[in-house]
């Protein structure tokens, strides 16, 4: 038999055995009632590409001699299975369904590549090599954040982004749904959200630093039901969906629908550029009221505890020109318009704990004090997660240095739209979300991870998987594994292994060795950075953080 390959993410032991057992068409499953979606799921993917129909069979004692038996156990934490596989049978355990399903994908990742496929291209019996598994996850949030915004996302092509979250035991996708250059989502009563908002004229070809148009217009959003089906599928795969609404700023899309909402001046149209518009909510009740409305919808279509409402990078320059929002910081009895940014994440803050959710923002929120028990997302490099966690607040780690997959993967000329710091599979591979000089008890408020795939040089499918793969690969190991790493192992288990799997299921991925010709982007120049630069300005980003140590403030 060939050697037992290996997954991604590397489980925490893994003992090879002798001999392998043989999946046949009639090959039963044995599982508790409450396994039923999961059995469900692996009947589906396996039967696709092998034919093998896995019926429901009787009891098979402990070492599931002649099937697969599935059980639960109280003694294994969530997420946490065992699975081991005799020539006799098959014996799965889960601290939970998770546990479950991650042992499902596991099992796959034992077999041929060719299981990957959505339909046989050979016939069985198939071997499954003897293994002794022992598994369970570092961190609990284990994330990615998909931007639907800069360039929309099918449907379809959300549902096949979450599947392959799947196979990585990746379990949280925030949906970045709303920004200054569209906005993605249905809100009744609010119709022009997606009749004006969800579209714009045209786009950028390359970077903002290199302005070109393609006037060609873009647009699209998704309905109700289309995000509930979005949900329900991630909940299938025990994948959490996070919505992002930005609110105060990034507010260009929804002012270009309701101008009547601007601070100041109101925009002329959805923005068709790159980079940040001056455009931000104005401070009245009218505008408490829509984002009351907003977040309404969302909870109503997101069962998620956290719902993100941006936060980062809101302009202040139109409150301190407005003479409304300066009576209205001075009603407030704010020092100034700037405290208007702290006044905004309270009330949306109060909105969410109606609905018995939690705000997540940016780690901008903290400059001027977060809501009590705000979860922060800590994008500015370590800065901002290390802030966080000393001042007792959770924090999710998506260092734009370490983990934004749009950025630039090599130096070379090929590169397509070589933009950001140099992110290698490499370096995502070596990221830990916990700053080094966190004690335990700071330590313990960072839940994990997860990446950021920003769409402004992501205009289809193909280019995100081109973006996200391996490197998504690595993040999910460096989230779900514990111990050391060995990134020279991960980068031939990859090649020899892993690679494999991708192509059987279409995935589109960056070459080890560089692009292909038809994934390089002549026509569009990028903007590279030095890490140097990019961490030096980082530093001056967060001077508040690190020298005013912001405080708590009251919901």
């Amino acid at each position: 038999m060939p050697q037992t390959p290996v997954p991604v993410p590397l489980p925490g032991h893994l003992t090879r055995g002798d001999g392998h057992f043989l999946l046949r068409a009639d090959t039963p499953v044995d599982a508790p009632e409450a396994c039923g979606p999961e059995v469900a799921w692996l009947r589906g993917v396996l039967g696709a590409a092998t034919g093998c129909r896995l019926p429901e069979g009787a009891d098979h004692g402990p070492d599931g001699t002649g099937g697969i038996a599935v059980r639960l156990d109280d003694a294994l934490g969530s997420e946490e299975y065992r699975l081991d596989v005799r020539p006799e049978g098959v014996v799965v355990a889960g601290g939970d369904r998770a546990g479950v399903f991650r042992a499902f994908q596991t099992l796959r990742q034992l077999m041929d590549p060719a299981v990957f496929r959505r339909a046989p291209v050979r016939q069985g019996p198939w071997a499954v090599p003897a293994v002794s598994v022992r598994d369970r996850p570092r961190f609990t949030w284990r994330g990615v954040l998909l931007d639907v915004v800069r360039h929309f996302m099918p449907k379809a092509d959300v549902l096949r982004f979450l599947d392959l979250m799947a196979v990585h035991h990746l379990n949280v996708l925030h949906l970045h749904l709303t920004d200054d250059q569209g906005w993605r989502v249905e809100v009744p009563g609010r119709p022009r959200l997606t009749e004006v908002g969800a579209w714009r004229t045209e786009s950028m070809v390359g970077t903002r630093h290199t302005p070109r148009h393609d006037g060609r217009p873009h647009g699209g959003y998704y309905t109700r039901d289309d995000l509930r089906e979005i949900v329900a599928y991630a909940e299938a795969r025990h994948i959490t969906v996070v919505p992002e609404v930005d609110l105060p700023g990034h507010a260009q899309a929804v002012l270009a629908a309701y101008p009547e909402l601007a601070a100041g001046p109101a925009p002329d149209g959805v923005r068709t550029g790159w980079g940040i518009s001056d455009a931000v909510l104005a401070a009245t009740d009218e505008v408490l009221a829509f984002c009351r409305e907003v977040l309404d919808e969302i909870c109503a279509v997101f069962p998620s505890r956290y719902v993100c409402v941006g936060g980062d990078e809101v302009p202040r320059g139109p409150w301190r020109a407005d003479p409304a929002s300066i009576a209205r910081a001075r009603e407030l009895g704010l020092p100034d318009t700037d405290g208007l940014q702290r006044w905004f994440t309270a009330q949306l803050a109060d909105m969410l704990a109606a609905h018995g959710r939690v705000v997540f923002g940016w780690d901008e929120i903290l400059e001027d004090g977060a809501p009590d028990g705000a979860l922060i997302g800590g994008w500015r490099g370590d800065h901002g997660v290390r802030a966080a966690a000393q001042l007792g607040f959770d924090v999710v780690a998506s260092p734009d240095t370490s983990v934004y997959l749009d950025y630039r993967q090599a130096e070379g000329p090929d590169e397509p739209l070589p933009v950001g710091t140099l992110v290698t599979t490499e370096t995502v591979h070596a990221f830990d979300p916990v700053p080094a000089d966190l004690t335990a008890d700071e330590a313990r408020h960072v839940l994990g991870g997860q990446a950021a795939l920003w769409a402004e040089n992501l205009d289809s499918v193909r280019a995100v998987d081109y973006a996200a793969f391996p490197r998504l690969c690595a993040l999910a190991e460096a989230l779900w594994t514990e111990g050391p790493r060995d990134t020279a192992e991960f980068v031939a288990r990859m090649a020899r292994d892993h690679l494999p799997r991708l192509d059987a299921l279409g995935v589109e991925y960056r070459p080890p060795g560089g692009p292909h010709p038809w994934q390089t982007r002549p026509d569009a120049p990028g903007f590279p950075r030095e890490r140097a630069d990019r961490e030096a300005e980082l530093a001056r980003m967060t001077e508040r953080l690190r020298e005013n140590r912001p405080r708590k403030a009251d919901s």
